[in-house]
């Protein structure tokens, strides 16, 4: 089955450019700062991202010190400016469904970290792509992902929000949470797909594939935030983002330490 790539699509590529090449976005206030909250000192590191897209995570990897970088994602598009803008000798990029990624798996490649960015809600089989990078990863290894917030993804249709007669939020609408389905929704073009998977989903998942979950965030705003930002008040009734850190045991790590030596 062909895997959505929505992103090459040039009326949608488009418009995320817009989004993204604004200084004020989600993305930079919550979801970027709480990603590198969770990750580990790059010195040394093999990483894989998955979902790579214009490749700026990859190259701030290697600045920070990382050995090497593998660069996945389905988009040309969005390769095109990784390869342009954020290429390095230690950088490898690759045009690649994420769950694809069996086949480095055939090639016996082991990482030491794997991140991904806003990717893991376009993935239909979750479980598949869990268990793959668990085989990728090396003892101790870890995985840092963010994806839409289940309370986010289950949304089908309509109205998110109940408002009152001024037209102000009042509350998120909510239906449909435990229905795990693939859903449409119209962002710059119609029927983009992405896949609503409640949050025992996500996290048993993890754990049944014998990750060891270590924290989890969801990012609210703070009262600087809200002072030069107070749209984002929003997000107190519902979070745009999930992230999680998970870790696959070995020797190399001590569970009562914070970090795997």
């Amino acid at each position: 089955m062909a895997k959505q790539n929505i992103f090459d699509n040039e009326v949608f590529y488009e418009g995320y450019k817009g989004i993204r090449n604004q200084k004020v976005n989600a993305n930079n206030l919550f979801e970027i700062p709480a990603l590198f909250s969770l990750l580990p000192k790059m010195e040394g590191k093999k990483v894989l991202d998955l979902g790579c897209g214009y490749g700026e995570h990859c190259k701030m990897f290697v600045e920070s010190g990382a050995e090497w970088v593998t660069g996945i994602d389905i988009s040309e598009k969005m390769l095109d400016v990784a390869r342009k803008e954020n290429s390095d000798t230690h950088i490898e990029y690759i045009n690649m469904p994420m769950e694809d990624i069996d086949s480095l798996v055939k090639d016996e490649k082991k990482y030491d970290l794997v991140v991904s960015s806003l990717a893991f809600h376009y993935v239909e089989d979750y479980e598949g792509v869990v268990k793959n990078i668990y085989s990728l990863l090396e003892e101790g290894g870890e995985l840092v992902f963010s994806q839409e917030h289940p309370l986010t993804t289950s949304h089908k249709g309509g109205d998110r929000w109940t408002r009152d007669e001024n037209g102000q939020k009042l509350y998120v609408n909510l239906a449909n949470y435990g229905r795990e389905s693939e859903r449409e929704s119209t962002w710059f073009v119609d029927n983009v797909k992405k896949y609503h998977r409640t949050f025992s989903t996500i996290n048993n998942t993890l754990t049944e594939t014998g990750f060891v979950v270590k924290k989890i965030i969801e990012p609210f705003p703070t009262e600087d935030i809200l002072k030069e930002y107070p749209q984002y008040k929003d997000l107190f009734h519902k979070p745009d983002f999930i992230l999680i850190k998970a870790v696959k045991p070995g020797s190399r790590c001590d569970w009562f330490m914070e970090e795997c030596i």
